[in-house]
Order: structure tokens, then C-alpha cells, then sequence
């Protein structure tokens, strides 16, 4: 089931696909489905490989695979006329797509993150909702929604973690044991650190620096905002 814009994006990576063999930047897609930034994009890209209509090739940032598309990319005037009333809900009928010229590698396309103020890897400190925004390269993130904070502390030094980097989170409200997570402490305080769950109910926070003790919370204490996807590393 594909949304209009959806089905607008694939009909365009795979026209440009054919066309030149190399998939479109994110700055040709949003232009061309008059999208206003390009986290647009990644959304729709998100959603179309959750989907299973196309895929990302590794290692390559603009490299986009058509694996299906819908069988009406080609309706004529009439017969979408005819259809008028078909509601984007509506799940379409779906043919196998034939493999693409091959694609050379091009340069990486970027997308902005809400950075949203700084994290602590040490004692909780508040995670501040701001309106700035870091440039990421796309080929760092897969799907789903993602946002960035500022790492402040060293008590995940030992995950290669270290203070000023900038940790890409994907947001979610559940997590594995074992998984590095962005908990949201006692509704006010935020941490970056090892999740696991107690038998007698209990969460704990565990750092990665010998130096520093586990946290231990009660249930109703600690909220999952989401998990570590990556890192970013400026060297001044």
C-alpha cells in the first residue's frame, strides 16, 4: 500500500534508474516531488524499503535499488481518470522490476538531524529539546525516524563513546537487553547507557568505564527514547 508521494518517489528513482543508470540525490527527489527539506525524503525512502520496494546498496550513499513498484507507474490519462475515487489506501498490484544499469559511486548525500542539546554519558543531565540541526551523511542511517545529541561525560568510553561526540539515535520505546539506549530518568533526566532488566523488575543502567557503578531504577522510573544507530566524531 503506497501513500501518493510514495508512489510518486519510486516512479521517479526508477525513471532515473533506467534513464542513466545512476539513482537521483535527495536533493533531485525533493525537488521533484516539491518537498520543503529533504528529511522528507528519508521518510519516504524509510518507508518504501520497510515496504520492501526498494533497497539501499551498502557503503553507498545515493546508491538505490528498485526491487518492485507498482504496476500502474505506466496508466495512461484515461485510465487513471477511471480510478479517480481509489483511495491511497488501496493496496495496488505489484510486478517484479527489472535489475537497473549499474551504478557508480556517487558522492554522499546529507541529511539534517534534529540535534537535540547534549546527553550525558556520566550522572544523568538534562537532554534539552533545541532547534538545531547536524548535517549527517545518509548512508550512516537506516530506517526509521532519527534524532542527534551531544554526548557529555566519559562513562562510555569503553563502547568508544567519548565526550563531544554526537550520538544518532534512532527513536523508538522499546529495546533489547544489552542494547545502548537515550532513558529518560524519573521524566526529567536523560542518560546514554547499557540497558538491562532485573528479575525483581528493576532496570539498570549500566556504563561502559570501569570508573563509573550501574544505576538502578525502578520500571515506572526509566522511559526508552530511543537507541544508538551511530556516532559522529569531530576533530578540531
Amino acid at each position: 500500500m503506497l501513500t501518493r508521494k510514495q508512489h510518486e518517489l519510486i516512479t521517479f528513482i526508477q525513471n532515473r534508474l533506467e534513464e542513466t543508470g545512476v539513482s537521483p540525490s535527495f536533493e533531485e527527489m525533493k525537488d521533484a516531488l516539491e518537498l520543503k527539506s529533504k528529511s522528507g525524503v528519508h521518510r519516504l525512502i524509510s518507508a518504501l524499503e520497510e515496504r520492501g520496494f526498494i533497497r539501499r546498496l551498502p557503503n553507498r550513499a545515493r546508491a538505490l535499488e528498485v526491487l518492485r513498484q507498482p504496476e500502474d507507474v505506466t496508466t495512461t490519462r484515461a485510465a487513471a481518470n477511471a480510478n479517480a475515487n481509489t483511495t491511497s489506501a488501496d493496496v495496488t498490484p505489484l510486478r517484479p522490476v527489472a535489475a537497473a544499469k549499474p551504478q557508480p559511486t556517487p558522492a554522499n548525500d546529507v541529511i539534517e538531524l534534529p540535534l537535540h542539546g547534549r546527553i550525558a554519558a556520566g550522572a544523568p543531565i538534562e537532554a534539552l529539546e533545541g532547534q538545531s540541526t547536524l548535517p549527517v551523511p545518509a548512508a550512516l542511517l537506516g530506517a526509521g525516524e532519527h534524532y542527534a545529541l551531544e554526548v557529555s561525560g566519559d562513562s562510555m568510553i569503553e563502547a568508544g563513546i567519548l565526550d563531544g561526540d554526537y550520538a544518532l539515535v534512532r527513536r523508538t520505546d522499546t529495546a533489547r537487553d544489552g542494547e545502548i539506549v537515550v532513558a529518560l530518568v524519573r521524566g526529567e533526566e536523560a542518560t546514554l547507557k547499557y540497558l538491562r532488566r532485573e528479575r525483581n523488575g528493576m532496570i539498570r543502567l549500566d556504563p561502559a568505564n570501569a570508573a563509573y557503578d550501574p544505576q538502578l531504577y525502578r520500571s515506572d522510573e526509566v522511559v526508552v527514547q530511543g537507541k544508538l544507530a551511530g556516532l559522529l566524531r569531530r576533530y578540531h
